[in-house]
């Protein structure tokens, strides 16, 4: 029963609680970044490169059930081609660079807010100004 409780205390610190959120959301930005590069971002890079599709680019290895010659990568995998896709890489980069980008520019905010709430003086408490009172009486006695 000890350990169960152990797993329990662990589990239940606010660390670990924040990192689950911070993974469920991250598994939510991730889906629209891939819908954001495959359905925006790499349309136009391929119509300023006159109709490239990066996800069509790939290498074929083996023929398959069909004669090797592909116009598109579903075609390749339909037949049962072994494929190299690197077009998928590039698309795989992007995100990467796109989801790290954000972080960043969230990490970055939240720094700055942070040293904005550091910098707001606290005002002393009540006992902290009598305790200074204390000091300074004491040391204008002597």
């Amino acid at each position: 029963m000890t350990m169960l409780k152990e797993f329990r205390d662990f589990a239940m610190r606010g660390n670990v609680i924040d990192l689950a959120v911070g993974i469920i959301i991250g598994a939510a930005f991730t889906g629209i970044v891939t819908s954001l590069v495959n359905d925006v971002i790499m349309p136009v890079i391929g119509y300023g490169l006159s109709g490239v599709d990066f996800s069509n680019y790939f290498l074929i290895l083996t023929n398959g059930k069909g004669d090797g010659h592909y116009d598109t990568l579903k075609a390749a995998k339909d037949v049962g081609a072994a494929t190299v896709n690197y077009g998928v890489f590039i698309n795989t980069i992007i995100n990467f660079l796109i989801v790290s980008f954000v972080i960043f520019l969230v990490v970055k905010q939240m720094n700055r807010f942070k040293k904005q709430d550091d910098a707001v003086p606290v005002a002393p408490s009540k006992s902290e100004e009598l305790l200074t009172e204390i000091r300074d009486l004491l040391k204008n006695k002597s």
